[in-house]
């Protein structure tokens, strides 16, 4: 699979997309601020009564998890649902799926009801949606998952969609392949709210670019570039988490203008669906 990153900053830059997101209220700014740093538009409509209507001026949609309740799972299907019959990319991110019953069914029920176009969560939640014992505590994956590759073309073979699984190397993976994604710094995990900044970024270069694979993994690499050229200090000195998020945020804004690695160095194939 290639990937054209610049092209794919270019696109998502060029054709600014409306990404309506339907997330939770821990880092609804940070997803909101990673759209538009992007190039894209964002706008975080939950309100049952207009989210179809805002779905329908948008190019992607997201549904994030995070703060489940039943009014949001109700605006989750509506806004799901407005985005299927335009035919715009839906990206779920099944925020602690794996950690109650709750969770469980409303990830099942998304994934299953809707057209999703790709799945986010860490190693933990993908397993679990994926129908495997996982362990996951609050929101956090804690377990020890040495076949996520395997596990994630299982999940996206399940719902008939892209799925990527977060963590020290990201996996992206579709029913017949999966890539291994080299790219990030330690440094995103000590902020709150990184998974939902990828899945923000996910729906935002899928709303710009109609293969949704080769937005998946243009997102993916993009979002680990952003974080290591933060961490390297090219957008600033920072002196800790804090600092560092907003270094972060500056990385994003400005990641077509520094000199990163071609996608392609980042990017492995590590399996195909004859080698399971």
């Amino acid at each position: 699979m290639t990937v054209d990153l610049e092209g794919s900053l270019s696109a998502v830059a060029e054709g600014s997309p409306l990404v309506n997101a339907v997330t939770n209220n821990v880092t609804v700014n940070d997803v909101a601020q990673v759209i538009l740093h992007w190039g894209g538009l964002p706008v975080m409509s939950d309100d049952e009564r207009e989210v179809d209507d805002m779905v329908m001026a948008a190019q992607a949609c997201l549904l994030n998890m995070g703060t489940v309740s039943e009014e949001g799972e109700a605006t989750m299907v509506t806004a799901g649902e407005a985005a299927n019959e335009k035919g715009i990319p839906v990206v779920l991110d099944p925020v602690g799926v794996g950690a109650t019953p709750t969770r469980d069914r409303v990830a099942e029920r998304l994934s299953a009801d809707l057209d999703v176009a790709v799945i986010k969560g860490n190693y933990g939640e993908v397993t679990a949606l994926g129908g495997e014992a996982a362990d996951v505590r609050g929101v956090e994956s804690v377990g020890e998952y040495s076949d996520i590759a395997t596990t994630a073309v299982a999940c996206a073979q399940k719902y008939d969609t892209v799925v990527v699984a977060s963590g020290e190397t990201d996996v992206v993976a579709t029913a017949d392949a999966a890539y291994e994604v080299t790219a990030g710094d330690p440094n995103m995990g000590t902020v709150v709210g990184t998974g939902c900044m990828l899945g923000a970024t996910l729906a935002t270069f899928a709303g710009a670019i109609e293969d949704t694979e080769a937005a998946a993994l243009a997102g993916t690499v993009a979002f680990g570039l952003a974080g290591e050229a933060a961490a390297n200090g090219e957008f600033g000195e920072f002196h800790g988490p804090a600092s560092y998020n907003v270094a972060f945020k500056d990385a994003v804004a400005g990641l077509r203008e520094t000199d990163y690695d071609p996608a392609s160095s980042r990017i492995e194939q590590v399996l195909t669906a004859d080698a399971q």
